[in-house]
């Protein structure tokens, strides 16, 4: 995916006011509208430009988006790295029916939606409810197994009484129910916008994330982990204790089992309705040959044991 400088796109400054950019936009769209353009691409520059001034034009967009483009290398595609929106209160965007077509670029920063439509409503209406934001956070995996009460801090853009934009902390104090699913949004009635002309707030949606877990990985309601047994366990059978999220549990490890084998505990994923299963990834791990003794180990099952690993390649 290639990275959109917004500000070559609009031909202004990094360091353009609200009004070079409004003017730049408004230059650039009677040159490509595709109404009136006689340029072959005219369609496609139509868009980038109204991608472009939808992000520069709205102060949280624009802060994050330069705090994104300032670690930007200008060789290879470009992947926004996980985690960078983390903290930042956007606004939603447009009603449904009033979106608009944005490029792969600007889907995967803001989810694809612009917020004009939104915006030219509420100026022609004296009452109007405050716009919707949208943050993503990180919580931790037990919080979603267990449930949890969070103060998280987020970060947006404030204009001051000369209108010039400062950056503001707050912090909420957040109820993470049980469950929780990586992905799913948390509804904080009246934390977003102000309304206008006595029109109520606004909500904030928060987007959860899961930090990395040293044992699990989740997948919706479900749980992976790698869990190591010797060979003779694996090609023998054994039963072994393995930790869960409710506690340590005895799991049978059946014989003849390879690497990678997956084994199933029902119902021991996030809870929910119905809760998720827990895997367990078998990952057969070698013994080290660090002593005499253990070499003359691998000696002995090397001569009691002929067994070729690449009979198959037909080696």
């Amino acid at each position: 995916m290639e990275f959109k400088d917004y500000y070559s796109i609009l031909g202004v400054e990094r360091g353009a006011s609200e009004d070079e950019i409004r003017r730049a936009y408004r230059k650039l769209a009677r040159k490509y509208h595709p109404d009136v353009s006689k340029e072959k691409d005219a369609e496609t520059r139509m868009r980038d430009v109204n991608e472009a001034y939808d992000v520069l034009r709205d102060q949280e967009k624009r802060l994050a988006y330069d705090n994104l483009a300032a670690g930007v290398s200008s060789e290879g595609s470009f992947q926004p790295p996980p985690g960078w929106d983390e903290g930042f209160e956007f606004h939603r965007g447009a009603a449904p029916g009033e979106e608009a077509q944005f490029s792969e670029f600007f889907s995967s920063l803001f989810g694809g939606r612009g917020r004009h439509g939104g915006a030219q409503r509420q100026q022609q209406e004296f009452r109007a409810r405050g716009e919707d934001h949208h943050a993503a956070i990180e919580v931790d995996l037990e919080d979603a197994l267990k449930g949890a009460t969070r103060d998280i801090s987020l970060r947006s853009m404030k204009i001051d009484g000369e209108g010039r934009p400062q950056m503001q902390t707050r912090t909420l104090s957040v109820r993470i129910p049980a469950g929780v699913r990586e992905g799913q949004y948390i509804r904080l009635a009246g934390q977003g916008m102000p309304g206008y002309g006595g029109g109520e707030n606004g909500d904030l949606y928060l987007e959860i994330r899961f930090k990395p877990h040293p044992q699990y990985r989740a997948d919706g309601r479900d749980l992976y982990m790698t869990l190591p047994v010797a060979p003779w366990e694996a090609a023998l059978g054994a039963s072994v204790k393995t930790p869960t999220p409710g506690g340590t549990v005895e799991v049978t490890i059946p014989s003849g089992s390879g690497n990678g084998r997956k084994l199933r505990l029902r119902g021991r994923g996030i809870p929910g309705d119905p809760a998720g299963d827990l895997y367990l990834v078998l990952d057969l791990v070698l013994p080290p040959a660090d002593s005499e003794a253990a070499k003359a180990a691998y000696r002995k099952l090397q001569q009691d044991l002929p067994f070729n690993p690449r009979r198959h390649l037909g080696v």
